[in-house]
């Protein structure tokens, strides 16, 4: 089955909730491709790999986290970004990327998978008047060391851990944020959680971490955030019959 290029932007604008959200970039259609879509690759970041396997599947469009533009980056459509964009205009490829809308999504977003994949319970996001809100609470269903749920962690997301510093007490109480979220630590500590979990580290987190007495864990901004783009095509795939793959390209950051 296919549908218009048109309907299915019209569809993931009104579901994540976009036209809401400041954000960084622009979500949404970035660059347009067919007007006829059947065929969707999704991925977490829309590389250069990505789209030679998108090509390589002859996909109609590719539906990612991370794409193009940027706040701050140079804007001349040059050296890697020409290569990107051209691939995708000579193929006749739409490029659909969600950022936050992708974050905070209560059902098919990273925080939300995230917490499906562990078993963990999401209350709900910290500042629900805010639907920008990427800092979310929750709990685990029994408390455990912070050896045991480094452990578990490791194992679901199948990647060793990029750093952890150990709680001053059983864990339970959780607040999380995926991706680049480690400046939210001081926020997390200061709701009184066991530990918070993100994608990346500063040096000052570990700090702020040891100091307040909260565990902290780094899992890779990759890996937590390979769980939303992969839901969100599962969902477009039910909802439109479309044929949709979602390919890992891999990174260790």
């Amino acid at each position: 089955m296919t549908v218009k290029r048109s309907e299915l932007h019209q569809y993931l604008n009104s579901y994540l909730n976009s036209g809401a959200i400041k954000d960084y970039c622009p979500n949404g259609l970035q660059v347009e491709g067919t007007e006829s879509i059947g065929k969707v690759i999704t991925g977490v970041t829309a590389c250069q790999a990505l789209i030679d396997k998108a090509v390589e599947e002859q996909a109609d469009a590719i539906l990612v986290h991370h794409g193009y533009f940027w706040k701050g980056e140079p804007e001349p459509i040059t050296g890697m970004k020409k290569n990107r964009i051209k691939q995708l205009l000579k193929h006749d490829i739409n490029l659909f990327a969600y950022h936050l809308p992708l974050d905070v999504h209560s059902e098919v977003g990273n925080n939300a998978q995230l917490a499906k994949l562990m078993g963990w319970q999401m209350d709900g996001p910290v500042d629900s008047s805010d639907p920008a809100c990427p800092l979310v609470i929750g709990s685990v269903s029994e408390s455990m060391t912070g050896q045991l749920f480094a452990n578990e962690l490791e194992s679901k997301l199948q990647r060793p851990l990029t750093c952890w510093v150990e709680p001053t007490r059983p864990i339970q109480r959780l607040a999380w944020c995926t991706g680049g979220g480690q400046g939210f630590i001081d926020r997390a500590a200061a709701l009184g959680v066991d530990a918070f979990i993100t994608g990346e580290v500063s040096e000052p987190t570990i700090h702020s971490a040891r100091e307040q007495g909260i565990g902290f864990y780094a899992a890779g901004h990759h890996a937590t955030e390979r769980y939303g783009a992969k839901a969100l095509g599962e969902h477009l795939a039910g909802k439109f019959g479309l044929d949709v793959r979602f390919i890992d390209i891999d990174s260790p950051a």
